[in-house]
């Protein structure tokens, strides 16, 4: 039930804890609202101590069920699973009120659902298929992201000298304009920062567009992975039948 969700009690147990994590995190941005009754909070409150409850049976069942216990407990899913209960824990076992931040840790709950969805499992796949490119790709974008800066300051400082005192002040405006948001806040007025600009915006264009396309390559990649694990899997369940 724990390890194999393609059998009729897996799938029931997998359904069963999407919907306690989906219904922990509705409860969790409930509790955020400023005009709660007292009835409702002392729900919450209790409903937060069920889902706590589940998540740590569940995470003591799959280092217990687990071949390799430490391997899972310091695993991508075994961290999130731990973060998902630990602030509870240490609310209730230390009387301070800093600790009252770790709360915000709930919402890691939400990455719980990876594990059981098989589309975001092969996000996971094709993430460490385009890795290297991901990585290669960040470092270009960080390089046009200080030229644009040093590029708006040569133009700008001038005209602007509060908006654009330094590069690293101008670091902002760089970012915003290479990903086309434009928030408007700060922009050129210079005839030569506003054609600057227009080529900036152009290059922003193809730097949204290039890890779409990446990821998409690399996610019909993680599916075809998928579908030879399946059919290798099926190959091996009828060389081993009696």
């Amino acid at each position: 039930m724990i390890n194999d969700p393609a059998t009729p009690q897996g799938r029931i147990f997998d359904y069963f804890i999407q919907l306690l994590i989906v219904l922990s995190l509705i409860s969790f941005a409930i509790e955020t609202l400023p005009d709660n009754s007292p009835e409702l909070v002392q729900f919450l409150t209790d409903f937060e101590f069920f889902c706590v409850m589940i998540f740590s049976a569940e995470y003591l069942l799959r280092i217990a069920m687990a071949p390799r216990p430490f391997q899972y407990i310091f695993s991508f899913y075994g961290i999130i699973d731990l973060l998902a209960i630990l602030p509870f824990y240490l609310s209730k076992a230390l009387d301070m009120r800093a600790l009252r931040a770790f709360r915000i840790f709930r919402i890691f709950r939400a990455l719980k659902l990876i594990r059981y969805h098989r589309a975001l499992q092969r996000i996971t796949i094709a993430a460490r298929i385009v890795r290297e490119e991901l990585i290669l790709f960040m470092i270009i974008v960080i390089i046009f992201i200080y030229l644009t800066a040093a590029g708006i300051y040569y133009f700008e400082n001038e005209a602007q000298p509060e908006a654009f005192s330094s590069i690293f002040h101008s670091f902002w405006w760089a970012i915003v304009t290479l990903t086309t948001v434009g928030y408007g806040d700060i922009y050129p007025i210079t005839v030569g920062g506003k054609v600057f600009t227009f080529f900036v915006v152009i290059i922003g264009v193809g730097i949204v567009t290039i890890p779409a396309g990446i990821v998409a390559s690399a996610l019909s990649k993680a599916r075809e992975i998928e579908e030879q694990e399946r059919k290798a899997t099926k190959i091996k369940d009828k060389n081993t039948e009696p």
